[in-house]
């Protein structure tokens, strides 16, 4: 079998959700079917770190696709034209576009639709392009998988797509994010905090990811429980930051947020390990991969109550109305105080995250190119 995969989304230092997601899948599938050869296609120069086995075939092909018409002329030209040349069985797109041009059949990857349901979080000519796109590439896709029950049900329900169209193939998590000796927390704990324990946030500062919020519900635990505790902010300042930074410059407890800026996987996984607790009150998302890191590395969570999170979450974790200022404070001064509670939900986070898995997540996506290689 021959296969073209769009791989644009890796790139070195910058992974994010897309990145994380092509990277796990893919390292897995390659090196596992070594009978079958790949074709990676690249909108820009890469990290051979990329190329995981002797059975990948690499090929950068520009523009760099960051804005809509660059999109359009990279995926219906471009990788339309490498992936015939290459004579592929099948183009495995997992960054939530696709060819509208080319007659091969196509797996595409949707993580979510927050676009439709937070448009003004997102700059207006990718809004634009969603828009006019976005059901055309759902429908041309031969089959579509996403991450999350709530996101194939969003699909559903907003583009009609039949379900049997669509499957889940959940995040998984990377074994890197365990639990951390008390040594070893204290040893992270001094290098950010000067020793104190911390809440910790994780993404981009984005107004989706709802961090203002989280600041003013900071400032009401810091009210009602006078301690040393901190906030860390991890994440690269992305979309419209500059509303956020300007904020953070008067902001009351400044002094207790340290921001480390894009942090790598291992200092991601030593920060989480480390954390009194995971404060994530995003507003919407397909999945929330954070939330499965944390439970894995023995730290409890406090997220949002709406979207995915609870179908991620289970009963595992603590639950807050993003919108609401003292529900999310209540949560943290919940968790603070009681430590039997606190214990119980690492407990229940370390047994919950053993139902995400990067090997059966490989496995289910090559179960679909399969399937679809041979109708």
């Amino acid at each position: 079998m021959r296969i073209a995969v769009n791989t644009r989304f890796l790139q070195k230092n910058r992974l994010e959700g897309y990145g994380y997601f092509i990277q796990e899948l893919m390292q897995r599938i390659t090196i596992k079917h070594p009978e079958h050869q790949f074709l990676f296609l690249f909108d820009r120069d890469f990290d051979k770190s990329f190329i995981y086995n002797t059975n990948i075939n690499s090929k950068v092909i520009g523009p760099k696709a960051r804005h809509p018409l660059s999109f359009k002329y990279w995926y219906d030209v471009q990788l339309s034209r490498a992936a015939k040349k290459f004579k592929a069985d099948v183009i495995v797109s997992l960054d939530g576009f696709c060819s509208l041009t080319s007659s091969i059949p196509q797996i595409l990857a949707v993580h979510d639709l927050a676009y439709l349901h937070y448009p003004d979080f997102i700059p207006w000519y990718h809004l634009w392009f969603y828009k006019l796109y976005q059901k055309k590439f759902l429908q041309k896709a031969k089959h579509i998988v996403t991450v999350s029950e709530f996101s194939k049900q969003d699909i559903i329900n907003n583009f009609k797509i039949p379900a049997e169209k669509i499957s889940v193939v959940p995040n998984g998590i990377r074994n890197n994010f365990k639990p951390l000796s008390y040594e070893q927390k204290d040893n992270i704990k001094n290098e950010y905090t000067l020793g104190n324990e911390y809440f910790l946030a994780v993404g981009g500062i984005h107004p989706r990811k709802n961090i203002l919020q989280l600041l003013k519900s900071f400032s009401q635990f810091k009210k009602w429980q006078q301690s040393n505790m901190k906030l860390v902010i991890a994440g690269r300042l992305a979309w419209q930051s500059e509303i956020f930074i300007e904020k953070l410059k008067s902001y009351k407890y400044r002094n207790d947020v340290v921001l480390t800026g894009y942090i790598n996987d291992n200092t991601l996984a030593d920060l989480m390990g480390s954390a009194y607790a995971l404060v994530y009150p995003s507003l919407f998302e397909g999945f929330g991969v954070p939330i499965i890191e944390a439970m894995q590395s023995g730290t409890p969570v406090i997220t949002s109550n709406t979207s995915s999170m609870p179908e991620v979450g289970g009963d595992a974790v603590l639950y807050a109305n993003p919108n609401d200022v003292d529900d999310l404070a209540k949560q943290m001064m919940l968790i603070y105080k009681d430590e039997n509670l606190r214990s119980n939900l690492i407990e229940k986070g370390l047994i919950r995250s053993k139902q995400f898995s990067w090997d059966a997540s490989a496995e289910q996506l090559w179960k679909k190119i399969e399937i679809i290689t041979k109708k």
